[in-house]
């Protein structure tokens, strides 16, 4: 296949390329990044003998953002801060990162960022583009069944763990009064706010979540309503140590946990934790509905 046919290709697969190294990275610069070496590496090596150039494509990308994760886990960094706080208004973020952000669930973003870098990989490849485990596996290098493994115990994670039926019904009834809390923020629904928070409502914020520009406490459902209202367009429900709680996500990017306790279909207490530490420390789940 000359050069020409070549690169034609292959930019029809850029755009899935880029949604599979999105899910794996959480960044759409880093993605793309690891789609234009995936470029490169096809332009040096051509097509050769390739009966599945899609196929071919989405291993080598794999293969890329496996070696970024590792690298970024052994520098314990992460993606670049999306900077301002989000909970004030949507910030101006390119609008094809927004979009692939939104076709993967922020939610789902942070859990994804909290598993390590081979589970990752085997949970995106096999669970969201369908790929089979014998084709992950060398990959990372592991046997089929070590893979099969990684990411069940992925899908573990991401789910949470078992829950007796009445918990289920426990957790599903906070989800419907979080949903509405945030559907309110969103709105600017300053009644609707009041509707689920308790009158005695508290909300307090660690110095991390003050630096964001969040208050260190507020007491009242007037203020903490107030203090919501036309916000939080980036949060989104989620488990956090096995308790409901709020992440502050821009495109993904964990910036904020809003820990939440309920009482009697109200909310009570708002704990703001945005201290980096402690957001490495929590594990993050998103129980199905």
């Amino acid at each position: 296949m000359d050069e020409k046919n070549l690169a034609g290709q292959f930019e029809a697969d850029r755009p899935h390329l880029t949604r599979v190294a999105y899910r794996m990275l959480g960044s759409l610069a880093e993605a793309e990044d690891a789609v234009q070496e995936t470029w490169l590496r096809l332009s040096r090596a051509g097509a050769g003998e390739v009966n599945n150039l899609t196929g071919w494509l989405t291993t080598v990308v794999a293969r890329i953002c496996l070696d970024m994760l590792r690298s970024r886990k052994a520098r314990r960094e992460e993606p670049a801060d999306p900077g301002a706080d989000e909970l004030a208004a949507p910030q101006a973020h390119p609008d094809e990162e927004r979009e692939l952000a939104d076709s993967v669930g922020l939610a789902m973003l942070v859990v994804l960022q909290a598993l390590e870098p081979a589970e990752r990989i085997a949970f995106v490849l096999h669970d969201m583009f369908e790929l089979p485990f014998e084709e992950i596996s060398p990959i990372l290098g592991r046997s089929t069944v070590a893979t099969r493994q990684l990411a069940s115990r992925a899908r573990r994670r991401v789910q949470g763990p078992p829950r007796k039926s009445d918990k289920d019904s426990d957790v599903a009834a906070e989800r419907k009064v979080v949903d509405a809390f945030l559907a309110a923020s969103r709105e600017g629904n300053f009644e609707a706010l009041l509707a689920v928070l308790d009158p005695s409502v508290v909300m307090r914020g660690d110095e991390a979540a003050i630096r964001l520009g969040g208050p260190r406490q507020l007491s009242g459902s007037a203020a903490v309503a107030k203090a919501f209202a036309g916000r939080a367009q980036g949060a989104r429900f989620v488990l956090v140590d096995g308790a409901t709680a709020i992440v502050v996500a821009p495109n993904g990017h964990l910036l904020l946990v809003l820990g939440v306790t309920i009482r009697d279909g109200r909310i009570t207490a708002i704990e703001a934790i945005a201290d980096p530490d402690r957001l490495t420390r929590f594990s993050f789940a998103l129980p199905e509905r």
